[in-house]
């Protein structure tokens, strides 16, 4: 960054539906093991996920109902634009600033379709200005929270002084299918929840840390390994049975290119801050990145309470981190569809 750019507040936002885990798994096995005769082999993951609650724009029995396209896409409109309000007021509220303050919005999501973007639907409830700037970010997929934020900071490093809010909203739940038989769309049903985070940053301000650099690593021919399946009742997920075994023999790699690019080494890194896909990646991550076992524990609780909510959990645990009061510097990373490692190096 050519001038410093700080994250003045962090915010994060859940939908009204609490589930647990348990109740969510017994609700698939009453409807989709009739249907799918391979679902009780794979039951065992909903076990296994390291999740025990999450939140969800909808009541559980919306999902189990088949849903055409214009329904989901109804529910991700509302459940949209609500998350993306309580976040983004809660960031501006913490950073002591009105929406009318905001010069730029990066508003990031990959779970539904909207054309006007949230942040325009939002504009007159929030009370932006008609001058503002806006960015949707759009197919990022979980890699979203990290991009979006180094986004974000270029935008503000850009124009200093300036006042760029960022705002990442994804709806995981709304993808998960009754009318879909696929070992993919059984382990989003066991791991997908909803949730919205919202960054406030600024350049030569004082704020919980400090953007320094950013950088991406795009391996080739894995289109195949993450995204969305689109059919005529809407997103189906691809998920790739090998992401943890990727993950374990190619991140180190990456990382090590990733921190050169930003003139690291790992001795300059108190503290990796990682998206936690499952339980599985978490533990595949700890041995690439040689954290040692149980290393990353603000991201298996971020999972236990919320589960997988694509974007906005690297966010959710990097405020966590910041909260028990690391210090030094962090590196935030998520892998996202592309196959993609996005990374951006903090000085909290």
């Amino acid at each position: 960054m050519t001038r410093p750019v700080a994250i003045v507040s962090l915010a994060s936002a859940s939908p009204p539906y609490e589930f647990l885990q348990t109740d969510v798994s017994e609700q698939a096995r009453r409807i989709l093991s009739t249907k799918y005769r391979e679902f009780e082999r794979l039951f065992p993951v909903f076990r296994n996920t390291g999740i025990r609650r999450r939140q969800a724009v909808m009541p559980m029995e919306w999902y189990f109902e088949e849903k055409s396209w214009p329904e989901r896409t109804a529910a991700y409109l509302q459940g949209g634009v609500d998350l993306f309000c309580k976040a983004a007021e809660a960031a501006l509220e913490r950073a002591g600033l009105r929406a009318s303050d905001v010069d730029q919005v990066v508003t990031v999501s990959s779970t539904g379709i909207a054309t006007p973007s949230l942040e325009a639907r939002a504009m007159g409830r929030m009370g932006f200005r008609e001058d503002i700037g806006r960015v949707p970010v759009f197919g990022l997929g979980c890699a979203g929270g990290v991009t979006g934020l180094s986004l974000a900071a270029r935008l503000a490093s850009a124009r200093p002084g300036s006042v760029v809010l960022l705002v990442v909203v994804e709806l995981c739940t709304l993808s998960c299918r009754p009318d879909s038989f696929t070992t993919a769309n059984v382990v989003a049903t066991a791991l997908f929840g909803d949730g919205a985070a919202a960054a406030v940053l600024k350049t030569d301000a004082e704020g919980q840390a400090r953007v320094e650099g950013a950088s991406e690593h795009t391996w080739g021919d894995t289109l195949q390994i993450m995204g969305w399946e689109v059919d005529s009742l809407g997103f189906g997920v691809i998920f790739d049975r090998s992401i943890p075994t990727f993950a374990e023999a190619k991140f180190r790699t990456a990382m090590d290119g990733l921190l050169a690019r930003m003139g690291l080494s790992y001795g300059d890194v108190d503290r990796f801050v990682c998206h936690p896909g499952g339980a599985k990646v978490i533990e595949a991550l700890e041995k690439s990145l040689d954290l040692g076992q149980g290393a990353l524990t603000h991201e298996r609780e971020v999972l236990a309470d919320h589960g997988n909510m694509s974007a906005p959990t690297a966010l959710f645990v990097l405020e966590r981190v910041l909260a028990a009061g690391q210090k030094g510097r962090l590196v935030l990373s998520a892998l996202g569809p592309g196959f993609t490692a996005s990374c951006a190096s903090l000085a909290a």
